[in-house]
């Protein structure tokens, strides 16, 4: 399952034709999910966390992508927890906490500065 566009969706991994569903909140998810696939059926649900790129990054920290670059290169951002061809990856709660945590020791700083 993932969470995208303030929707949830979900698919069967191995099943025998493809599906896919969607709903509002992560119940109503699964329930379409269940219904999918009927009640017999073993789920085993496996939730995507939300990911940041340095883009993303820049947005949660009102930030250009400059500044995040700079702000990696100085060792003073989160770790990411991957590096794919397009960039770095962190789970966005990290991200959001850092951006938390950096605008506290920074308390008369305006966003974009």
């Amino acid at each position: 399952m993932w969470h995208a566009g303030g929707r949830w969706f979900a698919m069967v991994l191995d099943a025998p034709v493809y599906v896919e569903v969607t709903g509002t909140s992560k119940p109503s998810c699964l329930e379409e999910l269940r219904r999918a696939v009927g009640e017999d059926a073993d789920l085993t649900v496996e939730v995507v966390p939300p990911l940041a790129g340095v883009a993303e990054a820049a947005e949660i920290m009102g930030w250009d992508k400059r500044r995040v670059i700079t702000y990696i290169d100085r060792g003073q951002f989160p770790e990411p927890i991957t590096w794919l061809a397009s960039g770095r990856i962190w789970l966005r709660e990290d991200v959001e906490s850092y951006a938390q945590d950096w605008r506290a020791r920074h308390p008369n700083a305006k966003a974009g500065t």
